[in-house]
């Protein structure tokens, strides 16, 4: 097949790639629907995809990768940078020289026999002044296939990039799937990712995690932008206006499920709708009129499968019914269809599981789906996608909402006092273990932002380019910053808020917030929603007034508590934390005092 561009960089790099791999022959990926269909129908002949009920499913598949190959591998993910303190304490660090070395050493000869796939794919709208192009050069059906969904392929992307070296370089190669010999390595200096020995989307979906946010937070820091782990949804009042917040949450913290919220019926009946822009990714630049726009960098979700089901997340549900690629899942052999845990109470008894193995979900001990098994899903199937979605210049962002899973420490809702109070209060941001995860429960995790597995350079360095962003901001332009934590419990270790759909309550007071319409009151940690002014209608007998004060309560002791767990954490990055955010914390520390 013709080669798609002229461009030398693209043709000099993939010149010695394809020299170092070896294939037996090149297909270039144009996003034809002709060519992507030869492929899908090549994939289940060979076995590597299942074609499920074109009734039932209509487009869609089901894979199963390797067993030893099933997530992410945050501790084989390297940042190769010219100098460790450029990474970070909080990166796998190693020299690039080495980097390459070792893994041209295992990439060498690892397409003989195999097909070399060229992917040029385009992370956000195709021309969009915030898009950054990218190629991806694969052995995998599977990733082309799901970078067909989850980014713009094809020719146009070329079109669009001409002679430009503003281009990230994707080498991925399945190899033999060796735990011990997998890497996925950003080299941000060089615009650069290479990914050995993996089959799994995390970490082979080279546009996601790895292009979407550790190469490209530090392409953002250098070029006075910022891609951010947030969703992005738009809340409509009933008088039609439109506003916009970007969300940060650790996993399992309900990210995906807010960013489809579906509001409750109080609220549906004034005529209030939530609009999905984006479930994980934003980029985030300043805009012509000085405030902050963002963008959906993906075209996809690419979301977990086990717990979505009609109640938690119908929205994300509905945009598996057609188009998507199904990995991990159990294969419901009496309708050609899919099942996980969590989806409903009505396992199949002839099934396979994810391993490939026969499975009774009636009688098995044995768990049918891998726990992180996923959908990717076209983002367009989304009953609740926005209008906005394809925007090139982005939606204007009102609010920045940080959050984690706290049983006791933080109330429902708080809002920072300034722009570098925010900064603050996201640097400072934390889970409590659950049950789910591996390891002792209730241990506390920080997750700056959202982005200790994702940030691309040194965490401080990260922290003082939001404090800058801040200063380019006339204070009036720039988006309110507030924490909230759906996971407050009681004594009893009951959840105190309902969540889900509910939580549109506290966005709407975030809403007035920005819009001046809605009193606070001062605390230690920041301002403080009078209880009466979150609307509980609908919801009475489940949160009281008195509950709703409970959970917006501040105990001086645990948050004491608290700051010396977070002056501990600043101390690893030896220094380097911004004078704005040590100023933050001893202020903590005073006000609680």
């Amino acid at each position: 097949m013709a080669e798609l561009t002229k461009n030398p960089t693209v043709l000099q790099w993939l010149g010695e790639k394809l020299d170092l791999v070896q294939p037996d022959r090149v297909v270039w990926i144009d996003g034809s629907q002709a060519q992507l269909e030869a492929l899908r129908q090549e994939a289940c002949a060979s076995g590597e995809l299942h074609k499920l009920s074109e009734t039932l499913l209509p487009g869609c598949y089901l894979h199963r990768t390797a067993t030893n190959d099933v997530a992410r591998v945050e501790h084989r993910t390297f940042i190769c940078t010219p100098t460790k303190e450029l990474a970070g304490p909080t990166n796998n660090w190693m020299a690039p020289e080495e980097a390459y070395a070792l893994l041209s050493g295992i990439a060498k000869g690892s397409y003989k026999g195999r097909t070399a796939y060229v992917i040029p794919y385009s992370m956000g709208p195709v021309g969009s002044p915030f898009s950054k192009a990218g190629v991806e050069l694969t052995d995998s059906i599977y990733v082309v296939l799901n970078m067909a969904i989850m980014t713009r392929v094809g020719k146009a992307v070329f079109d669009a990039l001409g002679d430009s070296d503003d281009w990230v370089r994707g080498l991925h190669c399945r190899c033999n799937i060796e735990e011990e010999n997998r890497y996925i390595c950003q080299f941000p200096q060089d615009n650069t990712i290479i990914s050995v020995n993996s089959g799994y989307g995390g970490n082979v979906l080279l546009g996601k995690k790895c292009f979407a946010l550790r190469i490209a937070s530090y392409q953002g820091w250098r070029e006075q932008w910022m891609a951010e782990h947030m969703l992005i949804l738009g809340i409509e009042k009933p008088d039609g206006d439109v506003k916009y917040i970007c969300a940060a949450f650790p996993s399992a913290c309900g990210k995906t499920n807010l960013a489809m919220l579906i509001p409750p019926e109080s609220y549906r009946k004034k005529g209030y709708k939530v609009w999905c822009v984006g479930d994980d990714i934003s980029w985030i630049r300043k805009g012509a009129d000085g405030r902050l726009y963002a963008i959906n960098p993906e075209n996809g979700f690419f979301g977990v499968a086990p717990g979505t089901n009609a109640k938690s997340n119908p929205n994300a549900l509905e945009s598996t019914k057609k188009g998507t690629i199904f990995t991990n899942v159990v294969l419901n052999n009496a309708d050609n269809t899919v099942w996980w845990e969590g989806l409903d109470k009505n396992p199949p008894a002839d099934a396979i599981d994810w391993k490939g193995n026969a499975w009774n979900g009636k009688t098995s001990e044995e768990k049918g789906a891998q726990p992180n098994s996923r959908f990717t899903a076209p983002a367009v199937n989304c009953p609740c996608i926005s209008s906005e979605f394809e925007n090139p210049q982005g939606v204007p962002i009102s609010a920045f909402v940080f959050g984690g899973r706290r049983a006791k420490l933080a109330p429902l809702i708080y809002q920072a006092r300034d722009w570098n109070h925010g900064v603050f209060v996201g640097s400072v941001m934390a889970s409590e273990t659950t049950a789910a995860a591996a390891g002792a429960v209730g241990v506390v995790r920080r997750d700056p932002m959202a982005m200790l597995p994702f940030c691309g350079y040194n965490m401080a360095e990260y922290w003082q380019h939001w404090i800058d962003m801040g200063a380019s901001l006339a204070p009036e332009k720039a988006p309110k910053i507030f924490n909230v934590n759906w996971f407050r419990k009681d004594d009893d270790g009951n959840f105190l808020w309902p969540g889900f759909g509910d939580n549109l309550r506290v966005l709407d007071w975030i809403l007035d917030r920005c819009e001046g319409k809605a009193d606070a009151s001062d605390s230690a940690i920041g301002y403080l929603p009078k209880a009466e002014d979150i609307n509980l209608e609908g919801i009475e007998s489940e949160v009281s007034p008195a509950a709703l004060r409970s959970m917006l309560d501040v105990d001086a002791a645990l948050w004491q508590a608290e700051a010396e767990g977070i002056a501990e954490f600043y101390d690893k990055f030896e220094g380097k934390v911004p004078a704005e955010m040590q100023a933050s914390l001893a202020d903590l520390k005073a006000k609680l005092a």
